[in-house]
C-alpha cells in the first residue's frame, strides 16, 4: 500500500518545493549602482546648474555614488535572488527589517526617499555657502503631504509657507504651534508661495490619527498632515538636474560640486573622485548605508579617491578595492582638504576601525 501512493506524494512535495523557491523571503539585495558626476551632465542636463553669479570651468569628475536595491518594502526576494546575492562578493543580502519599517509601503518609501533627496540638496547649498562665506536665504516649506489628510489637494510639497492665520511663519516649530493652538475642526488660513505665485488655502484640522481617545477629548492633537522643514537657498539660482535617485546620501558630493563650480581652478585636478555622505546645513558629513557597494561602484567608474564619512569607517576597513584611496571625512572642510592633499601627493586621513 505504501508504494502505491509514494509517487503521488513525491510529486506533491516537488511541486510544493518548486512553489516555495519562488515565494518571497524577507531580505533586500544591495548591489553597486550607477555613479553621477555632480559637475557634469546626464542627458545634456547639468546635475548642478548655477546662474546669476560667476562660475568657473571644471575638470575631471566628482561622482556621487548609489546603491541598487532589490526587494523593497513588502516585496522581498525569491530564494534564487537571495542565494545569488550571498554568493556574489560585490553584493550584500540583509534582512528587510534592517532597512524598511515593517508596515511601510512602496509608495511611502518612494515619497520618503524623494523628500530626503530634496532635503540633501537644500542642505548642500547651505553647507557650501557657509564654506564659501556667502549668504543663505532661509524659507519654511512643505516637504510632504500625507495620504487622506486635510492638506491633500490644498497644499503641495515645495510650497513656501508665508503665514498661517495672518501670522508670518519664521520656523517649522512656529507652523506646528499655529496648527495646534486652535481647536480641532478649525479652518486654518495658509498663505503660500507656489512656483512664484502667492496663494491662499483653507485647511481644516482633524484629530491626529495615532492619538488615543475620542474626537471630543481635549487632549487630542490638531493635525493637517504635512511635513515641514527649513529650505536653504543661495542668493542666486542653484538647480539640480538628476532624477530617479532618492535618499540623503548625495548631500556631501553635491556640496563639493557646488564649491568646485564657484571657485577658480579645477578642484579635482582632472581626476575622477567619488564619495558619499549626508550633510547638514553647517557642513557636518554623516554616515550612510551601502558603503561597501558604493566603493565598488566608484572603482568601476574609474575613481582614484573616495570620500567616506568618518562614521562609516568600520564598514570601509578591509573592503577597499585595489587602487582606490579612501579618505575619512567628518565635515565638508575635511572633504575639500582631502582632495587638495591627494592632488598634492600628500597622505589623506585614512579610515581606521575601532
Amino acid at each position: 500500500m505504501r508504494s502505491k501512493f509514494k509517487p503521488k506524494l513525491t510529486w506533491t512535495l516537488l511541486i510544493l518545493l518548486g512553489i516555495g523557491m519562488f515565494l518571497p523571503v524577507p531580505y533586500v539585495l544591495t548591489t553597486p549602482g550607477p555613479v553621477f558626476n555632480t559637475i557634469g551632465k546626464v542627458d545634456d542636463t547639468e546635475l548642478i546648474s548655477i546662474s546669476g553669479t560667476q562660475t568657473f570651468p571644471t575638470q575631471g569628475e566628482l561622482n556621487m555614488t548609489t546603491v541598487r536595491e532589490t526587494g523593497g518594502p513588502q516585496e522581498g526576494l525569491d530564494i534564487f535572488q537571495a542565494l545569488w546575492g550571498w554568493l556574489d562578493p560585490n553584493s550584500r543580502v540583509v534582512p528587510r527589517a534592517y532597512i524598511y519599517p515593517e508596515d511601510q509601503t512602496e509608495a511611502e518609501n518612494a515619497a520618503q526617499s524623494a523628500e530626503a533627496f530634496s532635503t540633501s540638496q537644500s542642505h548642500a547649498i547651505a553647507a557650501a555657502m557657509k564654506y564659501l562665506e556667502k549668504p543663505v536665504v532661509e524659507t519654511i516649506v512643505v516637504t510632504s503631504i500625507g495620504v487622506d489628510t486635510p492638506a491633500l489637494d490644498k497644499l503641495r510639497a515645495g510650497d513656501e509657507i508665508i503665514s498661517v492665520d495672518d501670522v508670518a511663519m519664521k520656523s517649522p516649530e512656529q507652523v506646528v504651534a499655529a496648527v495646534r493652538a486652535k481647536p480641532i475642526g478649525t479652518n486654518l488660513v495658509f498663505v503660500v508661495k507656489r512656483e512664484g505665485t502667492q496663494l491662499t488655502q483653507i485647511v481644516t484640522s482633524i484629530p491626529k490619527p495615532d492619538d488615543a481617545g475620542t474626537v471630543e477629548d481635549e487632549s487630542k492633537i490638531p493635525y493637517i498632515g504635512i511635513g515641514i522643514d527649513v529650505n536653504y537657498a543661495a542668493s542666486f539660482p542653484i538647480n539640480f538636474g538628476v532624477s530617479g535617485v532618492g535618499g540623503p546620501s548625495a548631500g556631501s558630493m553635491f556640496a563639493v560640486g557646488i564649491i568646485d563650480k564657484l571657485t577658480p581652478g579645477a578642484l579635482t585636478d582632472g581626476k575622477i573622485i567619488a564619495g558619499t555622505g549626508t550633510i547638514d546645513p553647517t557642513g557636518n558629513v554623516g554616515e550612510i548605508g551601502g558603503i561597501q557597494q558604493k566603493l565598488i561602484g566608484a572603482k568601476k567608474a574609474g575613481a582614484v579617491l573616495f570620500l567616506a564619512p568618518q562614521g562609516n569607517c568600520n564598514d570601509v576597513v578591509g573592503h577597499i578595492p585595489d587602487g582606490l584611496t579612501v579618505a575619512s571625512v567628518a565635515t565638508l572642510a575635511d572633504a575639500i582638504a582631502a582632495i587638495t592633499a591627494f592632488n598634492n601627493g600628500q597622505q589623506v586621513k585614512p579610515c581606521t576601525g575601532d
